[in-house]
C-alpha cells in the first residue's frame, strides 16, 4: 500500500512462500541494517529475548524506527537507552514488561505507547469466533486435533520417549550442522514404541524447529514438512534386530556442492534415563543427552584425550563424563566429554586444529 520494498526474516517459513507474499526474504542482519521501520511480530522464547540488543541495533541506519507489536522481553530497553539519541532511533510499543496502570519502565525511550489492543476490536472478534466453529468443524468431521491445547499422552507411551525424541533430534541437528539445509528425515520406530510413530513425530520436529509446536498433530507435521520441501520417511522396521523400546532418527542435509551428508543417531531411556546409543558408526555409546557436551571425531592415535582434558582444564572447564568410542572400519574415534558449562566456538576451532579433529562440536542440550 505505501509502495515501499518489504523484507522479511522468518526461519520456518520457505523462501518461496515469503516471495508468494510480495516480501524478499533475508538474514537478520540484512533486515535490520537495511530497513527504515523494523516491524516485530514474533513470541517471546529462549531464543528470543533481548534479541533486539547492541549488535542489531548498531547495524540499524540512522532515524531508523523499531515497532514492537510482539513481546516486551524481545527488545532490550537498556540497549536503546544506550544508541536511541546517537543514532537517533524512533521506538514504538504496545507491549510493556508489566500489564498494569502505572508509569511504564519505557516511558523514557519510547516515542509512541498504546493499549496492546489490537485483538479488542469488531473485526477481530468475529474472526476469532469463525475460527473456533471451523475448528470445532474440523474435529468433529476430520478428527484434527491440532488446535486441542491439553492433548494427554497416548495411554502405553511413556512420556521420557518424547523426550528422547526432542532431544535427540536437537542432538542430530547440531551434529548435522544448525545452518545445513534438511532434505530428508527418516525415523524408524521399534519394540513398544512402534504404535506411537505418528505422536513422536511431532517431538522430533520440535527438537529441529525451535519454533514448531509440540501441541501440532501428524496432519499439521506432514503439512509443515510438505511446505518446507523436506520429504518424510517412518521405516518399517525389524523386530530381529533386538533394539527393544528405542528410535534412530536420520537426518539427510545438503552441504557445500549439492552433496548430502546423512547423520544417524540412536537412542532409548535406560532406567528413567534419556541414552545416547549410537552416533553414526559409533556404537554402545550410553551417553546422557544434556548439559553442555563436546564432540570431537579424529583418526584414532595416543595422547588425543590428554590434549584435550588439558585444554579444558587450562580453561577451568570440569569433565563430568566421558566416552571415546572407536570404528576398526574406518580406524577413527569420538570424543563426547560432557562438561560443567560450555565451550565456546573460537576454542571448539582451536582444539579441532590441534588434535587435527575431521569434526569438532560444541553442544548445549538444556
Amino acid at each position: 500500500g505505501f509502495d515501499c520494498r518489504l523484507l522479511g526474516y522468518d526461519p520456518l517459513v520457505p523462501s518461496e512462500r515469503v516471495r508468494d507474499a510480495g516480501i524478499e526474504p533475508v538474514d537478520l542482519d540484512e533486515l535490520f541494517s537495511e530497513s527504515d521501520i523494523v516491524t516485530l511480530h514474533i513470541p517471546e522464547t529462549e531464543s528470543t529475548r533481548k534479541l533486539v540488543g547492541p549488535r542489531l541495533l548498531g547495524l540499524m541506519k540512522d532515524g531508523a524506527r523499531i515497532v514492537n507489536c510482539a513481546r516486551a522481553g524481545i527488545v532490550d530497553e537498556d540497549a536503546i537507552r544506550a544508541v536511541k539519541a546517537e543514532k537517533k532511533l524512533r521506538f514504538m510499543t504496545d507491549v510493556y514488561p508489566e500489564d498494569c496502570e502505572g508509569v511504564k519502565s519505557v516511558a523514557d525511550i519510547a516515542d509512541i505507547m498504546l493499549p496492546h489492543l489490537g485483538a479488542n476490536t469488531y473485526e477481530a472478534n468475529q474472526m476469532a469466533a469463525r475460527r473456533a466453529a471451523e475448528e470445532l468443524i474440523d474435529l468433529d468431521e476430520r478428527g484434527s486435533t491440532a488446535y486441542i491445547v491439553n492433548r494427554d499422552i497416548p495411554e502405553g507411551l511413556d512420556k521420557a520417549y518424547c523426550d528422547l525424541a526432542f532431544y535427540l533430534a536437537r542432538l542430530t541437528r547440531a551434529i548435522a550442522g544448525i545452518g545445513a539445509p534438511i532434505k530428508m528425515i527418516e525415523t524408524s520406530f521399534y519394540g513398544e514404541l512402534e504404535p506411537y510413530a505418528k505422536w513422536l513425530l511431532i517431538s522430533v520436529l520440535s527438537g529441529l524447529w525451535k519454533g514448531f509446536d509440540r501441541l501440532n498433530d501428524y496432519k499439521s507435521a506432514v503439512k509443515f514438512l510438505k511446505e518446507m520441501g523436506i520429504e518424510y520417511v517412518n521405516r518399517q522396521v525389524d523386530p530381529e534386530k533386538g533394539f527393544h523400546n528405542s528410535l534412530t532418527l536420520d537426518l539427510i542435509v545438503e552441504e557445500s556442492g549439492n552433496r548430502l551428508q546423512r547423520t544417524s543417531i540412536r537412542g532409548t531411556v535406560t532406567e528413567s534415563r534419556l541414552m545416547v546409543s549410537r552416533i553414526n558408526e559409533f556404537d554402545r555409546l550410553y551417553v546422557e543427552p544434556s548439559g553442555s557436551m563436546l564432540f570431537c571425531i579424529y583418526d584414532d592415535r595416543p595422547g588425543v584425550i590428554a590434549t584435550v582434558s588439558r585444554r579444558l582444564a587450562d580453561l577451568g572447564i570440569n569433565i563430568e563424563d566421558i566416552r571415546n568410542p572407536h570404528d576398526s572400519k574406518t580406524n577413527r574415534s569420538l570424543l563426547i566429554f560432557k562438561l560443567n558449562r560450555p565451550v565456546d566456538e573460537e576454542t571448539v576451532r582451536s582444539i579441532g586444529d590441534e588434535i587435527s579433529a575431521i569434526s569438532a562440536i560444541s553442544v548445549s542440550l538444556e
